[in-house]
């Protein structure tokens, strides 16, 4: 293709969703009229903030208004959510987040918002699937290999997750679920925490997100056994799935996505999720997200809200079965 043929595909989405947020088909100023708030439920320096600040940056090159992160942690996310749910729902205020979105009402007795009731879903972005290591010192190679001998020695193997409820535990206890083990969960405070218990061999085992896997792995530090995607990671493209090693239908992923308060008006949401999918469509983002071990998702509000339900329910019924409580 001809360069300057190429760039003007590229520019053209953006481009049209620039002039269609300077003007509305009356000819008045329309979305946005002036800087775009994005609240992100946990401190800077996370997943979720790291994701969140770069679609912040594309939206505002995008729109041509700034799109201001706000972090406001605490409670796992859930004193963030409650401001973005009480925000008003004119589109000067987002909320971008995890998958703590949907695992928080079941952990917690309550919580200060309903994620389907409170919120319009605007567009998931990428998928962070986990990758299922192991201590070199655990004799384990595979999936099968790692249920076996947890079967053999119930709750004495220990799993590393960054936190009561975070994604890397809830993999554990889906684990546990499906494969009929009782691996222990040792929570540390934060992922940085996590990982020195498992480089020390204090707890084994960890569903620890692919971002944070490949150094160790090639360095020996770690040895990788499966991903925990529905599909093989280009990343790390010879390990298999947990469902494909040894326990079918296995499956699960930290997620990003957008959100508005509920109510905000669907020709803004229509506008905010075209403006996505073309971020999310660029080559800088899929390479950026591929070599992150990130899996490039968007898709529309209709397939995010069906993510959200689907979420909720599978993740109720694993809190359920397996006891997990935050408070």
């Amino acid at each position: 293709m001809n360069p300057a043929r190429a760039i003007a595909a590229i520019a053209l989405p953006f481009a049209v969703c620039s002039a269609l947020a300077q003007r509305s088909p009356g000819g008045e100023t329309a979305y946005p009229k002036g800087p775009v708030h994005v609240i992100l439920p946990f401190p800077a320096g996370g997943g979720v903030d790291a994701a969140g600040r770069i679609l912040a940056q594309k939206l505002a090159e995008g729109f041509g208004k700034p799109f201001v992160i706000e972090n406001r942690g605490g409670a796992n996310g859930n004193i963030g959510t409650e401001a973005a749910a009480k925000s008003a729902n004119d589109g000067a205020t987002l909320l971008f987040t995890g998958a703590g979105f949907v695992t928080n009402p079941s952990l917690y007795k309550s919580v200060p918002y309903d994620p389907v009731k409170d919120f319009e879903p605007i567009s998931l972005m990428p998928l962070g699937p986990n990758v299922l290591v192991v201590h070199p010192s655990l004799p384990v190679r595979s999936v099968k290999d790692l249920i076996a001998l947890a079967r053999s020695q119930p709750g004495r193997i220990g799993f590393a997750g960054s936190g009561s409820g975070s994604t890397p535990h809830l993999a554990g206890e889906l684990f546990n679920v499906m494969a009929g083990v009782q691996l222990i969960h040792v929570p540390y405070r934060g992922s940085g925490p996590a990982m020195i218990g498992l480089l020390a061999g204090e707890a084994p085992v960890m569903f620890l997100p692919a971002i944070n896997a490949g150094g160790h792995v090639a360095a020996g530090r770690l040895r990788a056994i499966a991903v925990t995607s529905r599909e093989p990671l280009q990343a790390m493209p010879d390990l298999p799935t947990v469902s494909e090693a040894g326990l079918p239908g296995y499956e699960s992923s930290q997620w990003y996505g957008l959100l508005a308060p509920a109510g905000t008006q669907r020709d803004v949401l229509d506008l905010l999720n075209a403006q996505v999918a073309n971020i999310m469509r660029t080559s800088d983002m899929k390479a950026r997200m591929t070599n992150d071990g990130l899996v490039p998702i968007g898709g529309s509000r209709e397939q995010f809200a069906a993510h959200i339900r689907s979420e909720i329910e599978k993740w109720a019924k694993v809190i359920s079965a397996s006891g997990a409580r935050v408070d």
